[in-house]
């Protein structure tokens, strides 16, 4: 079989969707069989428990669609050059593509991935549609990388991004399928014990719900976003980040979507962009300063007093959802139940652990990277940075987010708080019952445990807070409250 009509291994990975997809569709137009391939390699094995959880789910809807268009995903486990050459031997294919992912250790394994195959003779591709914009194409005037939001969006807000192309009008397949793993046998829910059930009924995973929950979004909410989108008790946001996570929706969808929304008046439209664009800013920062993975991104915080005991009362109790703030352990319970969290929950429940309780930022950033199903390396990192202050945009890096004015704020009748926290409720919702189905039985929690009690005032926490900062860099005494 000449390489011209032998089969392309498309290689997925964190892009689990077949419409919006430059590199699919691109393998698909030169009518050569497609084979799809996920390779369950260290990396997977490396998530968290419940973003494997949720890449197990995302696997299986991404399976049926391809059944349903008449193909159908390859499973292999193993080393991905190894597997993937394997394949090549297995099948007659002349080509491997893929998608780019933008970490560190992904450009790594990439690279060795397309030598060595290269090398062979083979024809090792890798395209964009991670993100809006390539992060080597994004420079400020002097030729370096932005390191502020603000210019960031003022620099890409008008650049043409390319729509997105349609789902392919046939998917080419091979005449012998190779062997491809049961996804029931890697046991992607095993990590998260009894917690899976619960978090499982919170689930809507797959390019179909994706889109779906877009056009509810566009249709009902994008008007009022940015007025809504900080309020805990209401439906006001995409409910989009896990999809956008793993590749179920493309980000060149969403930013089309919200252009139209613009054109046709939704208020709140642009805000909506620049929320997907923040996010093009965390993966641009990784790309361009990978420390911001785990090390402190700003120079200077080396010493900054952070407890990094994980067995700290302080931050068990805030892991447990015991810390005495209603809002803060409504977050971290909402997390354990649906997999979640809302954005402006996160920020208050971040500050909290870093301010109030002095516990490192990486602390958090590990405990999120276990238990959400939208996990993200860059958001994660660069969001837990901005809030510790020590990553971009953290002016006033000591800011101190106080969870009562928070909830006074954004929460106003409690609904939020009620949701999730059982305690002291005679007649608690399932939702905040769920959260002692999905715990470990190890933390010996149950309906019938007392309120919490505060683990610290907040106005203690708040002035060794500020008097850390003030210590190792001079900070107003006075502080910021938000």
């Amino acid at each position: 079989m000449t390489q011209a009509k032998s089969p392309i291994i498309f290689w997925f990975r964190r892009d689990l969707r077949l419409a919006d997809h430059p590199g699919f569709s691109a393998a698909c137009a030169t009518g050569r069989p497609v084979i799809p391939v996920f390779v369950h390699d260290g990396r997977v094995e490396a998530l968290g428990a419940a973003p494997r959880f949720r890449l197990g789910l995302g696997l299986a809807a991404f399976a049926d669609s391809l059944n349903a268009a008449g193909s159908r995903l390859i499973l292999r486990r193993g080393d991905p050059l190894a597997e993937l050459r394997a394949l090549l031997a297995e099948t007659g294919a002349g080509a491997v593509w893929w998608s780019r992912l933008y970490d560190p250790a992904s450009i790594a394994q990439d690279q060795k991935v397309k030598a060595a195959l290269r090398n062979a003779g083979c024809d090792a591709r890798s395209f964009a549609g991670h993100l809006l914009f390539e992060p080597w194409t994004v420079e400020t005037g002097t030729g370096g990388f932005y390191k502020v939001y603000s210019p960031f969006w003022r620099a890409v807000r008008g650049i043409d991004v390319a729509p997105p192309v349609p789902v392919p009008t046939r998917l080419p397949v091979p005449s012998v399928w190779p062997g491809s793993d049961r996804l029931e046998s890697w046991h992607m829910d095993a990590a998260m014990g009894r917690g899976g059930a619960v978090v499982a009924r919170y689930q809507s995973p797959g390019e179909e719900m994706a889109l779906r929950k877009l056009d509810v979004f566009v249709d009902k909410r994008i008007d009022l976003y940015k007025q809504d989108r900080d309020n805990l008790d209401a439906e006001a946001t995409s409910g989009l980040s896990d999809h956008l996570s793993l590749g179920e929706i493309g980000p060149r969808t969403l930013w089309h979507r919200g252009q139209e929304a613009i054109r046709s008046g939704a208020a709140g439209a642009e805000h909506f962009l620049k929320e997907l664009v923040w996010r093009e800013f965390a993966y641009h920062l990784m790309y361009h300063s990978p420390h911001i993975l785990d090390r402190n991104w700003r120079a200077g915080w080396e010493t900054f007093p952070w407890s990094e005991d994980r067995d700290n009362p302080g931050f068990v109790a805030w892991c447990r959802g015991r810390t005495g703030e209603p809002l803060v352990d409504a977050a971290m319970r909402e997390m354990y139940v649906t997999g979640r969290m809302h954005n402006r929950a996160r920020m208050v429940a971040a500050s909290f652990l870093t301010k109030h309780l002095m516990v490192h930022w990486k602390l958090g950033m590990d405990w999120f990277a276990d238990c959400l199903t939208d996990w993200d390396p860059a958001s994660n990192a660069m969001g837990w940075q901005w809030v510790a202050g020590c990553g971009p945009d953290a002016a006033p890096f000591f800011r101190v987010f106080n969870p009562e004015t928070q909830a006074a704020k954004f929460d106003a009748g409690g609904a939020y708080r009620k949701r999730w926290i059982a305690e002291a409720q005679k007649q608690p919702p399932q939702t905040a019952l769920d959260f002692f189905s999905a715990i470990p039985r190890a933390w010996m929690l149950d309906r019938d445990a007392s309120p919490a009690q505060p683990v610290v005032s907040l106005e203690a926490g708040r002035k060794r807070a500020l008097a850390a900062y003030s210590d190792q860099f001079s900070t107003p005494s006075n502080g910021k409250l938000a």
